[in-house]
């Protein structure tokens, strides 16, 4: 008999995990750090990191708050990996810096990854249980196999959807008049839509219907998934704003409309909670198995209420990096995350890995 491997053993954790939509906070606490234990085995570049704060096999953290977190821009630097580029079936690309430069995400398998975004996916815009006309404004993974948004949605799409999905963007370029016929189409047949889009790709479309004067009023059960903001972009538009216009244009109330928040380098997403949709604040909420840690600029967790940067332990980043820092700022509140931007111009202290902390690449 084959002993299973330990990337076998926690991969049936995390999957269990997913399956059951429950972790409670101290089994969380375990799995995430039997998760960085097998990482800091496995992982040369992030166990050079961690070692250089102080954790090793002999001392290892006891809770997932102290699990040692790289900062996403991390992966524009090293191979983030438990089994490098030749041991994974696929990667994910991360958006580049100002120099263009961008980083990759890599999965051993994708298993995991669409465990958790059909897991999370299914309760945040189809808790019920609509079969819907998948519209995708938003990266086409036939021509970007390594958007990681373009993935998650083409899964959906594919698992989920009736099977007249549409695409509507190639690079910047927005397709409208085939996303008007695809409209029109899906009011003649009467088949509620899910339109999953970024929130650029969002202020295209309704500007293109406003220059045509159109409304589509969409067959109830429609919704709308929006994510990702302006970065890099000249044009910006509050979301209360977008919203109140896609929904005058779609005929898609607010509380239809739902905020992803997701990263690259994570595999897991957070969702506007049910209860804040249509409101003045939204707040995301998020599965079992992440965690958003809110810390101040010395890595320090902060209370509730506090502003800071958000931290994320994935414990379906089981083949990368199971802690993730960002610059996103965020609160936490007793009705889930509240998000408040990014910051700008400002390096995380304690956060960057140095020359020396990769010096074994994988």
């Amino acid at each position: 008999m084959i002993e299973p491997t330990p990337a076998a053993l926690l991969n049936a954790r995390i999957l269990s995990a997913i399956s059951s939509y429950a972790l409670g906070d101290d089994e969380f606490d375990r799995l995430a750090c039997d998760i960085f234990a097998y990482q800091l085995e496995h992982n040369a570049p992030y166990a050079a990191y961690a070692r250089r704060l102080g954790f090793s096999a002999a001392r290892l953290p006891r809770k997932a708050a102290e699990i040692p977190a790289v900062p996403a821009a991390a992966f524009k630097e090293a191979v983030l990996s438990t089994a490098g580029p030749g041991g994974t079936q696929t990667w994910f690309e991360t958006s580049g810096t100002t120099a263009g430069v961008g980083g990759r995400h890599y999965l051993e398998t994708t298993a995991l990854y669409e465990a958790a975004l059909l897991a999370g996916f299914d309760r945040a815009l189809l808790a019920d249980g609509a079969q819907l006309r998948y519209l995708l404004l938003v990266p086409d993974a036939r021509r970007r196999p390594h958007s990681s948004l373009g993935f998650m949605m083409d899964r959906i799409a594919a698992l989920r959807g009736d099977g007249r999905d549409g695409r509507f963007v190639d690079g910047d370029a927005f397709d409208g008049e085939g996303f008007e016929r695809a409209l029109d189409a899906a009011v003649a047949d009467g088949m509620p839509v899910c339109i999953a889009t970024t929130a650029f790709a969002l202020v295209a479309a309704v500007d293109y219907l406003a220059a045509r004067d159109r409304r589509v009023v969409l067959p109830p059960g429609s919704r709308l998934m929006e994510t990702g903001g302006f970065k890099g972009r000249t044009r910006v538009v509050e979301r209360a704003e977008l919203y109140a216009a896609a929904g005058d244009r779609l005929g898609i109330p607010a509380a239809s409309i739902v905020a992803e928040y997701g990263m690259t380098e994570l595999s897991s997403q957070y969702y506007d909670s049910a209860a804040s949709r249509g409101g003045a604040q939204r707040y995301k909420v998020w599965p079992p198995w992440l965690r958003p840690i809110v810390v101040d600029p010395n890595g320090t967790p902060v209370a509730p209420g506090v502003v800071g940067a958000l931290r994320h332990i994935d414990c379906a980043n089981r083949s990368s990096v199971v802690a993730i820092e960002t610059e996103d700022l965020g609160a936490l509140t007793p009705d889930g995350l509240v998000l408040l931007g990014r910051e700008r111009g400002a390096e995380l202290r304690g956060c960057s890995l140095d020359a020396e902390a990769l010096a074994a690449r994988a």
